[in-house]
């Protein structure tokens, strides 16, 4: 057995195993969590799951390679675990990695091991820093590692895991790199090599298999050399094949041309996956309004149909243009206070029809207006105030409520209850954006982020960004004018901004709950439930309670949920709705990215970008991941954020220029 050949091999060789330990906790000591590429971590089941690739690599590479590891005085395996080191780091995210190595294991077993029976083959972990090194530096110390390995061939692996930092029963590794010494024959196939052997025999077929989810083997024929792949599904054997194959090339110039190089910038992706990474997946190009403000989306309804049904509250409804006649009439007050583009003005008011007017009208003088909810804490919404310092206050009893005497003190406040507003007598045309020096590049909105993450930031949107969504919305799920969508958002999450906006850019009624809903979500839901509705957004947590207590809207097509992760799919979904999963950061505009769920979705997606959006999955050098590695999600396109109010160190910090595409910003989300 392999364990007793090992001990005969440690008693003959001198090497105990307090000798073992001290090495691999030298090297390892420091790994406190294991090296799983793309994720993996085990073979699951029976390894049919598990596909192979080979390839054979052009005799160039092999002779470049070869000429510089004579000139450095190293081996080629040396050359192919610093190349694989690569590979495993780009695609598990790290730079201190772990990988296992294949051991012949009669290199030291001592005299007469050549003509003992069985197996010598160990596995033992080689730990690799792909770093700032430069590539000649570390294809050395590549060689020096192996060369110490070697004295310790006959150690247990188990022994090597329990000397990192790295609790059991987690793997310490989950890839492996076997470099393996081929006769000739073997280049012609194995039934070539069987039958020079065993002549008359019948190849019936053969097969290889290992507990690692990713296995390289390098084939050595002496003159030439090729690979050889397994990796579990749903990872590509060619494409790890394409990745070792492309690092080779790379090291090669990189020992040729540039040897102080940092060896992490060794490039793994082939010319074909980068462009599928970077282009292709963002083919998202879409025409759309760019030049014109989301308010006038709202006007053209108005001249096509100034009878439609605009919004609905409770026994009160509006025409479209009688909203528009109402938002028209305090836009031009607002103005006349000195409302100006990018002016910041603060609403804080329940939803209700003169809510939506003041939005409107705080659009059409050209400010930008500051949602806060008045159901917020009174602090939290005094916090914000200070910050963004509006110019004006338009709100209701319950917002002056909920702000407090005390905040409105050095605020022009407009009341919008009033019962003889002093805009009433005021013009009801609309104001002019070229006399108000107007552009769909000023500023739409500043929404506040929750917090969660640190300090609340008011993040800036402008009127194109907003257009563009809107757009998408409206040409993705709603296949006509003139129907109904909830506003089920509070005011002062960016959801809100999206439900409004799809519905005045389409001729819809916008229906917003009762006052007794407002604060009570199954009182919201059950309201939801009963209104005559086509598309319609709910937060994940509500659309999950409706799922889950079969409280959807009967009449529902398009269910879009987004605002929190969705933990699983319901394993059943109601005829015929359909289930829209939406991710997006505040920063980009409400949604960056969507798509539809189905009931056999094990884990839960988050689609593809919307129109004009481009996503990048990027490691902590600015680097495209690997196709199915993890990555941090950058957002770049139309939905991109002007940044932060009065943060412009961290606007620096987290939306910066795109190294893709020319002229486009990145948003640098944090998320994985």
């Amino acid at each position: 057995p392999q364990p007793f050949r090992n001990l005969v091999a440690q008693a003959r060789l001198g090497v105990g195993v307090e000798a073992h330990e001290q090495f691999f906790r030298s090297q390892l000591s420091d790994i406190d969590a294991p090296t799983t590429p793309f994720g993996l971590s085990e073979v699951y089941g029976d390894g049919r799951g598990s596909r192979e690739a080979r390839r054979m690599l052009p005799q160039a590479l092999n002779d470049r390679l070869r000429h510089q590891a004579r000139r450095l005085g190293v081996s080629l395996a040396s050359l192919c675990h610093l190349a694989w080191g690569q590979v495993v780091a780009l695609s598990s995210g790290r730079e201190q990695v772990v990988f296992g190595t294949v051991l012949f294991g009669r290199m030291h077993a001592g005299a007469g091991a050549d003509r003992t029976m069985g197996l010598f083959i160990n596995t033992l972990p080689v730990r690799l820093d792909l770093d700032g090194t430069g590539v000649e530096a570390s294809v050395r110390t590549t060689h020096a590692r192996l060369s110490e390995l070697l004295a310790h061939e006959h150690a247990s692996l188990a022994l090597a895991q329990r000397c990192s930092g790295v609790a059991a029963p987690a793997p310490l590794f989950s890839a492996l790199l076997n470099y393996r010494h081929n006769a000739p024959a073997a280049v012609s196939g194995a039934a070539a090599a069987v039958a020079d052997v065993l002549s008359g025999a019948e190849w019936l077929g053969g097969e290889e298999r290992t507990n690692y989810p990713l296995t390289m083997s390098v084939e050595d024929y002496g003159q030439s050399f090729g690979l050889t792949a397994e990796a579990a599904e749903p990872i590509s054997a060619d494409r790890v094949c394409g990745y070792m194959q492309q690092v080779l090339e790379q090291l090669a110039e990189a020992l040729e041309q540039a040897p102080d190089r940092p060896v992490r910038a060794l490039d793994i992706l082939p010319p074909e996956e980068r462009t599928y990474l970077l282009e292709e997946l963002n083919r998202t190009a879409a025409a759309y309004p760019s030049d014109l403000c989301i308010h006038e989306l709202f006007e053209a309804q108005v001249r096509q149909a100034p009878e439609a049904v605009a919004l609905v509250h409770e026994d009160e409804a509006l025409s479209y243009g009688e909203l528009n006649a109402r938002a028209n009439r305090l836009a031009h007050n607002l103005i006349g206070l000195g409302v100006r583009p990018d002016d910041r003005v603060a609403i804080c008011m329940e939803r209700s029809p003169a809510m939506v007017v003041g939005v409107l009208a705080i659009l059409k003088a050209g400010g930008a207006y500051l949602p806060l909810d008045p159901a917020y804490p009174s602090a939290r919404l005094r916090q914000v105030l200070e910050d963004a310092a509006p110019h004006l206050l338009l709100c209701d009893a319950a917002g002056r409520a909920a702000l407090g005497a005390e905040a409105l003190v050095d605020l022009t406040v407009i009341d919008l209850e009033t019962a003889t507003p002093a805009w009433a007598e005021l013009p009801a045309s609309n104001p002019d954006p070229s006399a108000l020096g107007l552009t769909a590049r000023h500023l739409a909105y500043v929404i506040y982020t929750s917090g969660s993450t640190g300090t609340p930031k008011g993040v800036m949107v402008e009127h194109h960004s907003l257009v563009n969504l809107t757009a998408w919305h409206v040409q993705t799920f709603c296949r006509q004018r003139e129907t109904c969508c909830p506003l089920t958002a509070g005011v002062a999450f960016d959801a809100s901004i999206w439900e409004l906006w799809s519905a005045l850019s389409n001729r819809s009624a916008l229906l917003l709950p009762p006052r007794a809903a407002g604060g009570d979500p199954l009182l919201l839901l059950q309201w939801w439930r009963d209104q005559s509705l086509e598309t319609a957004f709910l937060v994940t947590p509500l659309a999950t309670t409706a799922l889950e207590d079969k409280q959807i809207n009967p009449t529902l097509e398009y269910l879009l949920i987004g605002g929190d992760r969705l933990q699983r799919v319901p394993s059943r979904l109601p005829s015929p709705l359909k289930l829209i999963n939406n991710y997006g950061p505040t920063e980009v505009t409400v949604v960056a990215t969507s798509g539809r769920l189905f009931s056999d979705n094990v884990v839960p997606h988050i689609g593809r970008p919307i129109a004009n959006t481009r996503l990048y999955l990027l490691d902590g050098h600015g680097a495209p991941v690997p196709f199915g590695a993890v990555g941090e999600l950058y957002i770049g396109g139309a939905g991109v954020a002007r940044g932060y109010l009065n943060r412009p160190d961290l606007t620096a910090e987290r939306f910066i220029a795109s190294p893709f595409v020319e002229g486009d910003r990145l948003y640098k989300t944090g998320d994985l």
